[in-house]
């Protein structure tokens, strides 16, 4: 069987677009808003906050009792939906 070039062309450009997006930076107004939602739930630091497969994820967020954990919240509501222990 014999493979058309624009075939051809639209495989090697479905083989070359790779993973969906990297994590990406909030908007500062939303950056805000996740820091003081974290310091009014306890967190005293974190590492990093970023968007990622729709999510907001906080990697290496500090409770007030220095328990470490890796939060996800929901970015419409900024609820804490996972808080996975370090």
């Amino acid at each position: 069987m014999r493979v058309t070039t624009p075939l051809l062309a639209l495989a090697l450009a479905a083989g070359l677009a790779g993973p969906a997006a990297a994590d990406e930076k909030l908007p500062p107004e939303q950056q805000a808003k996740v820091e003081a939602m974290l310091k009014q739930e306890g967190f005293t630091k974190w590492k990093e906050i970023e968007l990622d497969d729709g999510m907001i994820e906080v990697d290496d967020a500090i409770d007030a009792n220095g328990k470490q954990f890796d939060l996800k919240l929901d970015p419409k509501t900024l609820a804490i939906t996972k808080r996975k222990p370090e």
